[in-house]
């Protein structure tokens, strides 16, 4: 698996252009964050927040992340 080195997520408005958040999707493990580090998994994920879209009547904005910055490591003990 390649390093990471940036991120893609579907981001949608709640109420203002200052309110935005991830948009995700409901699985049987809970809340999935409509995200990806490759083009191959964002277009695996577009149908479902075209979807999206189309439910909330809003546009859904595709984000790309590109600023690395390792905040902690968690070590298993």
């Amino acid at each position: 698996m390649p390093r990471i080195e940036q991120m893609y997520a579907f981001v949608c408005e709640d109420s203002g252009p200052e309110d935005e958040g991830i948009i995700g999707m409901q699985t049987g493990m809970g809340w999935m964050p409509l995200v990806g580090a490759d083009m191959a998994r964002v277009e695996s994920l577009r149908p479902i927040a075209e979807t999206t879209a189309r439910s909330l009547g809003k546009p859904v904005k595709l984000l790309r992340f590109t600023t690395r910055e390792e905040v902690e490591i968690i070590r298993a003990q």
